[in-house]
């Protein structure tokens, strides 16, 4: 499998994508982003398979919904990169309790040195994780363009060799409380076209193209088919030919006397012309 950089999702088909054929818990996508519910004493999350690498990579996404604290004591959000070694991996923790930004590079789940910020649902909507070939870097944002470097560490020796054995893992849990859920979103992608918007404009787009176009086709095909089937010329030419025909087949012949006998002369005085010679 190729770069963590690759693996994008935005969520809005509803849909859990084969690359989180790991998951569990019960999470769903809904409203076009990944939910996972928060039940007491129960893990849950978005996860991939172990096919992927963070040397060389980088991954980003946002967290829009957090769970409540409720009576908990430990309720957390997390994202995390794993390692083939159970344990052993690099991300963040939103503690909802008390209300830090845990950024950690845990062996056997813990890390020593990991730093915390107090959490900004603003500026830490956006969360980073990027190795380049040197270091692991933690990174933060408000929008997901313009971000801020929260740690920086030393690369572990396990990022460089479980090449194409890492696996991403979106996962919440609480101790006690009220089941709620939180929300991801937004995986190296900025594109957040809303799923329903989608489906109103193109519905939109298909009235415009059926009113408009068929109509005026269909008027201006009956027009021009009802002028061109007129014969009013040929008529016309028919009549004026038979007409000249007749004309000219009886006067060319000269004076019909066949059923007379007389003889035909100049008229003298005295002579009485009758019809036709009048």
């Amino acid at each position: 499998m190729p770069l963590l950089t690759t693996l994008v999702d935005n969520f809005n088909d509803n849909v859990i994508g084969p690359n989180w054929g790991d998951s569990y818990g019960g999470v769903t996508e809904t409203g076009g982003r990944a939910r996972v519910p928060l039940v007491a004493g129960a893990y849950a999350g978005y996860q991939t398979g172990r096919a992927w690498t963070l040397a060389g990579a980088s991954i980003y996404l946002k967290t829009p919904t957090l769970p409540a604290a409720s009576t908990g004591t430990d309720v957390g959000v997390h994202f995390m990169i794993t390692s083939p070694v159970e344990g052993t991996g690099i991300g963040f923790k939103i503690n909802r309790v008390t209300n830090k930004l845990r950024m950690q590079s845990n062996v056997d789940y813990f890390d020593a040195g990991a730093v915390e910020l107090t959490y900004d649902a603003v500026n830490h909507l956006w969360l980073r994780l990027r190795e380049d070939g040197t270091n692991v870097y933690w990174d933060t944002s408000p929008n997901g363009s313009t971000w801020t470097n929260r740690r920086t560490l030393a690369t572990p020796a396990w990022v460089t060799t479980a090449i194409d054995q890492c696996a991403v893992d979106l996962f919440c849990y609480r101790d006690a409380g009220v089941t709620d859920y939180a929300e991801y979103d937004n995986v190296n992608t900025l594109a957040d076209g809303a799923v329903h918007n989608g489906a109103a404009v193109l519905t939109a787009d298909s009235s415009l193209t059926s009113t408009g176009a068929v109509a005026v086709i269909s008027a201006a095909a009956l027009t021009a088919d009802s002028a061109l089937d007129t014969n009013g010329h040929l008529a016309a030419h028919a009549s004026a030919d038979l007409t000249g025909e007749s004309d000219l087949g009886v006067e060319p012949a000269g004076s019909d006397t066949g059923d007379i006998d007389f003889a035909v002369s100049k008229p003298t005085t005295g002579w009485v012309v009758s019809a036709p010679w009048r």
